[in-house]
């Protein structure tokens, strides 16, 4: 993955964990978007940001089309913008492009303009659901690819007071850690208990404590292999 360039359109929730992961993993990414705020807010964590209408195929010719190997369209409130976006990536070459669709309709409009790989919001949102009923432990997941996905895992227990390093998930799993969510208690002027969460970046000697949540990236197979351990 280190090798490839990805595209990332679209920088709400979903887009911009898309190329904050994807970063983390090693590969290029290059962040577009039509607001200046995010384009500020993701430009030092990608390697290129891009403010432009990618709905404008003058404005889109502008990027290093040539250099793409794969386009993750990420814009989920305009349904129009999304299509349009997909339409011209496909029409200026790029090998592999997967777009989020909101309806069924959306879908096969889609895969008509030229999605190789198309995520169905509610499908998706019903998958995810089921995974938390039955498999608890598993917080969240949101698919990148249809093998590859982000979640947020309960850190098995056997992993308490172990450094990243010695739990070397990268090499024995085949994950990655992105972050780890941990929280503390601190007590009000009232004497009230108030729960505070802060996300820690794991380096090798970081040391995992009761109740971490770990952020990992991974092919879905050894996510389910880590989650049952």
């Amino acid at each position: 993955m280190n090798d490839s360039v990805f595209l990332v359109l679209g920088l709400g929730t979903f887009g911009m964990e898309t190329c904050l992961e994807l970063s983390a993993r090693g590969a290029r990414v290059i962040a577009v978007d039509n607001r200046a705020d995010l384009i500020e807010k993701i430009k030092d964590q990608v390697a290129q940001a891009v403010l432009l209408d990618s709905t404008d195929e003058l404005q889109l010719s502008s990027l290093p089309m040539d250099d793409v190997d794969m386009a993750v369209i990420a814009i989920g409130d305009n349904i129009e913008a999304n299509i349009l976006t997909t339409a011209l990536l496909k029409k200026a070459g790029v090998p592999y492009i997967i777009a989020r669709a909101a309806t069924e309709l959306h879908h096969r409009v889609l895969k008509q303009v030229g999605a190789n790989s198309i995520l169905d919001i509610e499908k998706n949102a019903g998958r995810q659901l089921a995974e938390k009923i039955l498999s608890p432990d598993i917080l969240d997941s949101v698919p990148i690819t249809m093998e590859i996905s982000i979640a947020e895992i309960f850190l098995p227990a056997g992993f308490e007071g172990q450094s990243a390093a010695e739990v070397d998930l990268p090499g024995k799993m085949k994950l990655n850690i992105s972050a780890i969510k941990r929280e503390s208690i601190s007590v009000d002027e009232e004497g009230n208990p108030v729960s505070h969460e802060h996300v820690v970046f794991p380096d090798a000697e970081t040391v995992f404590e009761h109740g971490d949540i770990l952020v990992v990236i991974g092919r879905n197979d050894d996510i389910e292999q880590l989650k049952g351990i």
